[in-house]
Parts: C-alpha cells; sequence; structure tokens
C-alpha cells in the first residue's frame, strides 16, 4: 500500500507538469494602479511568512525528542513543497476564485494559474500584482497544516501525511479561506472579522489537531512525558516565528501603511505580554521560570493577536496576549491530565489561542483603527452587533473543522494507514520512515533495548 501511494502521487506530479506546458500564457501583464511602495513592502511580508515555516520546524523540531527530530522538522519542510504545487493547479481558485454560493471558489478560475499573471488586481488589495497576492496567501495555506503536525508528531507515517495534507488543503483551509476573506464569502459577508487567520489558519489548525488527538489515541498505551531535545532549536524557532509574523499579520494589511504599522505594533505588544504572563503563571504555579514556558506563551500572543491585529488598539492587545496566555496555559495543563494525544499540544495554543483572539477581537474592535470595519464596534464600546456574529460564525467554524478533520484522517487511514507501528515507535521516525538519523546510533543498544525493532534495524521492512 505504501508504495502504490508514493506511485500515484508521483504520478499525479508527473500528468501535473506535462498538463502544464501547454497551458496557454499571459496575455497582457496589468501595471496600471500598481503601488511600487506597496509592492516591495508584501514581497517582503510574502517572504517573512514563508520563514515561519522554518521556524514552526526549529520549534516543533526542538520540543520532540532526538530520534523523530529530523521526520518532525521535514513535516513543515514538506508541506511547503506540496502546497505550493497544489495551490497554483487548483488551491487558489477553491479559495479566491468566483464564489460559488459563498461557499468554495469555481476551481476552473485560475486552474493552473490562468488569469492569475495577466489578471486584475484582487479587489482588496488594488495596489498590487494578483500574483504577488496569491503568492502571499500561499505562505498561509503553507503553514495552516504544518502547525497540525505538532499533535501527532512521532505517531503517523510519512506518505499519509502527505495525503492528509492535500485533503485538509482541498478541503478544510480553502473553504475557510473562501468564506472569511472572499468578498462574497457567506462569513465575510455576515461580518465575521478575522484580519490574518485566527480562525482560517489557527483554529482550522488547532480543533483538526483536536480531532487528530482523538482519532489517533490508544487509551491502552500508557502516556510517557517528552522531553525536548534541544531548548535552543525552540528559542531559534520562536524567534524565527515572531520575526516571519510581522509579515503575516502587518502583510494582510496588504499595502505599506498605517494599518500595517498599527497591526505591527499590536502583534509584536501581544507576543511580549503572553510570554511574560505564561512563565509568571507558571512560577505561581509552582514551577520555576523556564525558555520553553516563554517560547510557549510568545506564539499563544502570536496567535491570539492573528486575527484582532488590524482591528484594536495597542493597549487592548496587552490584553489579549495576557488573557489568551492565561487560557492556553489552563487548558494545557487539563489536557496532560487526558487521554488525548496532542503531542505538542497544538489544541491548547492554536485552537484555543485562535478561538480566544476570535472572541476578544469581536470584543475590543474599534472601527476607528480599520475603516474597512463596517460590521461596527466590539461589546466593550457597548456594541452587541459583532459579538453576536462573531459568536454564530465560530460556532460553524468549529463544527465544520472537527467533522471535517475527523472524515479526512478516516479517508487517509482507510487509503494509507496513519499509525506507525509499535516497532516503528521505538525505533523513531527519523530512521523508520526516513532512513536517516541526528545522531549516530549504538544499535547493540538498540536491540538490547527491544528484539522487536531488529528488522528496521537491518533494513528488512523499510
Amino acid at each position: 500500500m505504501k508504495k502504490n501511494v508514493s506511485i500515484i502521487l508521483l504520478l499525479v506530479l508527473l500528468g501535473v507538469s506535462l498538463f502544464g506546458i501547454f497551458m496557454p500564457g499571459p496575455k497582457h501583464i496589468i501595471t496600471a494602479g500598481i503601488d511600487s511602495g506597496d509592492v516591495a513592502w508584501m514581497l517582503t511580508a510574502s517572504a517573512l511568512v514563508l520563514l515561519m515555516t522554518p521556524g514552526l520546524a526549529f520549534f516543533y523540531g526542538g520540543m520532540i525528542d532526538t530520534k523523530n527530530i529530523i521526520s518532525t522538522m521535514l513535516q513543515s519542510f514538506i508541506a511547503i513543497g506540496v502546497i505550493s504545487v497544489l495551490w497554483v493547479v487548483v488551491g487558489f481558485s477553491l479559495a479566491f476564485g468566483d464564489s460559488i454560493g459563498g461557499f468554495i471558489g469555481d476551481p476552473r478560475t485560475f486552474f493552473l494559474f490562468q488569469n492569475v499573471l495577466d489578471g486584475k488586481p484582487w479587489s482588496l488589495a488594488p495596489t498590487i500584482p494578483l500574483v504577488l497576492f496569491s503568492f502571499f496567501q500561499l505562505k498561509f495555506a503553507i503553514i495552516t497544516p504544518a502547525l497540525i503536525t505538532g499533535t501527532f508528531a512521532e505517531r503517523i507515517k510519512f506518505k499519509s501525511y502527505i495525503l492528509f495534507l492535500v485533503l485538509f488543503s482541498l478541503f478544510i483551509y480553502s473553504p475557510l479561506a473562501h468564506w472569511t476573506w472572499h468578498p462574497d464569502g457567506f462569513l465575510y459577508k455576515m461580518g465575521v472579522l478575522d484580519f490574518a487567520g485566527g480562525s482560517v489558519v489557527h483554529m482550522s489548525a488547532g480543533f483538526a489537531a483536536l480531532a487528530a488527538s482523538i482519532y489517533l489515541r490508544e487509551k491502552a498505551e500508557e502516556k510517557a512525558a517528552i522531553a525536548p531535545a534541544n531548548i535552543p532549536f525552540v528559542l531559534l524557532g520562536t524567534g524565527l516565528l515572531w520575526f516571519g509574523w510581522f509579515g503575516f499579520n502587518a502583510g494582510s494589511a496588504m499595502s505599506a501603511g498605517p494599518l500595517a504599522a498599527s497591526a505591527f505594533a499590536t502583534t509584536n505588544t501581544a507576543s511580549a505580554a503572553a510570554g511574560l504572563c505564561w512563565v509568571l503563571f507558571d512560577t505561581v504555579r509552582g514551577k520555576k521560570p523556564s525558555a520553553l514556558g516563554f517560547c510557549i506563551g510568545a506564539v499563544v500572543g502570536l496567535v491570539a493577536i492573528t486575527p484582532a491585529a488590524g482591528f484594536v488598539s495597542v493597549p487592548s492587545s496587552i490584553f489579549i496576549g495576557t488573557v489568551a496566555a492565561l487560557i492556553s496555559n489552563l487548558v494545557a495543563h487539563w489536557r496532560a491530565n487526558t487521554s488525548l494525544e496532542d503531542t505538542l499540544d497544538v489544541f491548547p495554543c492554536h485552537g484555543v489561542g485562535g478561538l480566544v483572539g476570535m472572541v476578544l477581537t469581536a470584543c475590543l474592535a474599534n472601527t476607528a483603527i480599520n475603516a474597512a470595519n463596517t460590521t461596527g464596534n466590539g461589546l466593550f464600546f457597548g456594541d452587541l452587533h459583532l459579538f453576536k456574529i462573531h459568536m454564530l460564525g465560530l460556532a460553524i467554524v468549529v463544527i465544520y473543522i472537527f467533522v471535517g478533520a475527523f472524515i479526512i484522517l478516516k479517508i487517509t487511514d482507510l487509503i494509507s494507514p496513519l499509525r506507525v507501528s509499535s516497532e516503528e515507535k521505538i525505533v523513531g521516525n527519523d530512521f523508520s520512515q526516513h532512513g536517516e538519523n541526528l545522531y549516530p546510533i549504538d544499535y547493540d543498544k538498540l536491540v538490547a533495548l527491544s528484539v522487536i525493532a531488529w528488522p528496521f534495524i537491518c533494513g528488512k521492512l523499510l
């Protein structure tokens, strides 16, 4: 079955490659109305957002054990390859193509990037080329499924993961992006505010992670705490994520102007407040202040401010970061005492963090910050309308993500079994899935640890 999946994926790639050479080229590149300053900023922002995925690889890789570092990091990097090709073929069309009832884009609109190089600028980004808007959005599509890998690190087969990537992008991410960011998307028309992906990116990853935690859990198996292999990797990953997040949030202004500067400021402030809150809350609970704690808290702050970055003031971002860190910390501790197998706490950090951010956006949004907010002020300003819309929208999004992810996991499992075997767990995914190791292995000690692992060591089951 593993070989069959690889053959199918290779044939699909070869087919797309051959088909691409017969597609007609662009007719005329539109330059009218394009602002060079906005183009320069959005090119920079796109590169910053792409940097977040390698940052995520280091962030997760440092928190996992030594025998799974390479496989965990590769799951982030391979997403860059898989989603980049899928986005050009059909993903961009599904997310931002001509709307079909406000639920999904027409896959023919930008199929294989037709009508992109020579297309009109996106209506909500009129000063940059459509191709630049598309590739900025691509970086969001890449990191979203990569975030989920922290849930099933150590426990999923690599080829099955690739299949999951494709299905998640097509049936979860692209519809959510269309609902929320397309002018004809039904959530957009309702007035839901999600500046840079609190629901589209973080809630979709987080609640899909919750579905995976439930689907992959084995109640009979005793949970074992994972000792982080490399804390400096986590620090490096946090720095890259924090740096890249300025492109993530400030870039979502789609121009180099005051709104981008405001989003830049709220992003940094919320992250700083959340990192401090996480460390201080840990010390109140009797723990020592840790590098890992600050890093996790800082990322939670970045997650929570993402939907609000362009709608709230800088002082409000302190509140958002602090509250998100407190709630996510509590949920992470609760999760640790359950049978849920969320290895690196993706649900508490991204699912809950994104949910808190969306709720607080509905509480703290200020129309003076962003003229594009036509829904109204937040609940804390005495306006109930935005809050009610967000509660309804969030209920729809949570149900869709959770049920959809569960179905995709089941389909993937039927086509290509998801779980690694107990033997593969002993050896580690670096060797069992990729034939690589971070450090040389003393195979005699490994055999002594488990006779079952011997077939993998001698290569019979690779």
